[in-house]
């Protein structure tokens, strides 16, 4: 058997070394591929953190995904929209705060009082706050879409496609027009040509999801040369059709370490890019963000949405944090990583090198 020190003394890894990888459950060999990330990532873009202020725009969406806390179907969500001088107020607490970009996260939605709607924001935040970066996650839009919000200042884009492997992807999803894997993977490739830094992501310990799966995953984030990078754990939520399946699930421990490993690997893969630390992982363990970053993730994203509604913005059970306004979200996030070699950016973008390269931008 080749051995783990071999595997991480390579200067390219391969899907057999991937999946072997992926496979670790001693701890000590965990901790070397941990090690190796950190090394790595200080080596590449130095040990720092980047944040970014996560609002919550809207728990309103026109999906059904089958794991989805606020899927279409899910009538026990209480539904809201934040109003105009909510996101303003999040916008300038992520300005005091002094975090480098902000991120605007809404369920899916189509039509143009949505579009004109975030349009309108993106330009007042670029005309109030122009060194703050905006990042969108708003699901599925047409290119001329993207377009418009790309103009309009938003710089960077997440997508999460929740697994590469058709198949797995609907076993999670509906099978209908409104749930297409060709139309995922096309969204992505239109955000990259219209210009974005374009992000996506996996869920990790899906029911029937195995090693082989994730290791796919990773090599067709390299294969498709992505800018960042938001994934974690798998957590059920008890009014989602794939709660039923949850004695399919591995179990926490595993989730948990799983993504640790993704991380790690992923950051060995590819040195330059932006990798979050996601809250899912400290559902599972609360010091999960902590452990991360010394994976090798190196972004952040403290919760700025008003404390009463982002409550309801419940992707799985447990979210950790509902109850901490945001400064206390953001003391919690310091508290974690503070005293373990990192250090956290105030007032940078954190653009990702990888992108500076693959763009030569400036």
């Amino acid at each position: 058997m080749t051995n783990i020190d071999d595997i991480l003394n390579k200067e390219h890894l391969d899907y057999e070394d991937i999946v072997m990888l992926l496979s670790i459950e001693d701890k000590n060999d965990m901790q070397k591929v941990f090690d190796k990330a950190l090394s790595v990532k200080a080596n590449a873009i130095g040990r720092f953190v980047y944040l970014r202020g996560l609002i919550e725009l809207s728990n309103i969406c026109r999906k059904n995904c089958l794991y989805c806390g606020i899927r279409r179907d899910n009538y026990k969500a209480i539904r809201y929209t934040l109003f105009h001088d909510e996101v303003m107020e999040s916008v300038r607490l992520t300005e005091k705060f002094g975090f480098g970009s902000i991120v605007i996260q809404s369920g899916e939605l189509l039509g143009d009082t949505f579009i004109e709607t975030l349009e309108s924001y993106i330009k007042e935040i670029h005309q109030k706050y122009p060194e703050l970066l905006i990042t969108l996650s708003c699901g599925e839009q047409t290119p001329e879409v993207y377009k418009r919000w790309f103009d309009a200042g938003a710089h960077r884009y997440l997508l999460r496609i929740e697994s590469s492997d058709e198949e797995l992807y609907y076993s999670i999803h509906p099978k209908d027009e409104n749930h297409s894997f060709k139309a995922r993977m096309q969204a992505l490739t239109d955000l990259r040509n219209t210009g974005y830094q374009v992000g996506t992501g996996v869920m990790i310990g899906l029911p029937n999801q195995t090693i082989e799966h994730l290791a796919k995953d990773l090599i067709f984030f390299r294969d498709f040369d992505v800018d960042m990078i938001g994934m974690g754990p798998f957590i059920e939520h008890s009014e989602t059709p794939l709660y039923e399946k949850r004695n399919l699930l591995w179990s926490l421990e595993k989730r948990f370490n799983v993504s640790l490993l993704m991380i790690a690997i992923l950051r060995i893969m590819m040195p330059t890019i932006n990798i979050a630390a996601s809250t899912a992982l400290e559902s599972l363990d609360n010091q999960g963000r902590r452990k991360a970053i010394l994976a090798g993730a190196n972004v952040v994203m403290p919760n700025v949405t008003p404390l009463y509604k982002k409550k309801n913005y419940k992707l799985y059970e447990n979210k950790p944090g509902i109850h901490l306004n945001p400064w206390e979200s953001l003391k919690s996030i310091h508290d974690s990583i503070e005293n373990c070699g990192e250090h956290i950016c105030y007032h940078n973008p954190g653009i990702p090198k990888h992108f500076r390269d693959r763009t030569n931008s400036i």
